[in-house]
C-alpha cells in the first residue's frame, strides 16, 4: 500500500507523530546538457547573461526551492532544513551537474527537498540561458543517497 493513501484509497499526509526524530540526510542531481551555443559563452565556471551570473542564481533558487517544498508538493511535511548545499559543475562533456543536499534533524526525511533543489537550479538555468538557445536539455533528475529514518539508500552507479 503506498503511505500517502488511506484504506479508501484515497489521499493523505503520512502521519509522523510516532516517528522517532533522527538526522536525515538526501543528495540528489539533476544534468542540464547545453548546447555549444551556450557552452561558448562559460567564463571562470559560470555564464554571465544580462539577468546575472546563471548558476549563481540557480544555486539561490534551489535553496529557495527546497525551503519550500511542502507548498510545491502535496502532501509533503513543513520542515526546517538545518543545511542546504547546492553544487554547480561542468563535467568531463561540459554538461551542467547539479548536486543538491540537504540535512534535517527529523521525523521524516529531505528526499523531496534535494530533489526539489536541484530541478529549480536546473530550471533556473534554462531560463536564464533560453535567449543563448531553447535546445538546452534537463535530464537525470534523481535521488544518489539519503540516510536516516527506516533505511538508507545510495543509486547503483
Amino acid at each position: 500500500m503506498l503511505s500517502h493513501l488511506d484504506d479508501k484509497n484515497q489521499p493523505k499526509m503520512v502521519d509522523v507523530s510516532d516517528k522517532s526524530v533522527t538526522t536525515r540526510t538526501a543528495h540528489a542531481r539533476a544534468r542540464v546538457r547545453l548546447p555549444e551555443s551556450v557552452r561558448a559563452v562559460i567564463h571562470d565556471g559560470d555564464i554571465t547573461t544580462k539577468k546575472g551570473p546563471v548558476f549563481q542564481t540557480a544555486i539561490i533558487a534551489g535553496t529557495m526551492a527546497a525551503k519550500k517544498t511542502h507548498e510545491l508538493i502535496p502532501l509533503c511535511h513543513p520542515i526546517g532544513l538545518d543545511g542546504c548545499r547546492i553544487t554547480i559543475e561542468l563535467d568531463a562533456a561540459g554538461d551542467v551537474v547539479i548536486d543538491c543536499t540537504t540535512k534535517v534533524a527529523h521525523k521524516t526525511g529531505v528526499e523531496m527537498e534535494a530533489l526539489t533543489g536541484a530541478s529549480i537550479a536546473a530550471l533556473t538555468i534554462y531560463d536564464m540561458c533560453k535567449a543563448l538557445s531553447h535546445d538546452i536539455v534537463i535530464g537525470d533528475v534523481r535521488l544518489i543517497s539519503k540516510t536516516g529514518g527506516k533505511s538508507d539508500y545510495r543509486a547503483e552507479s
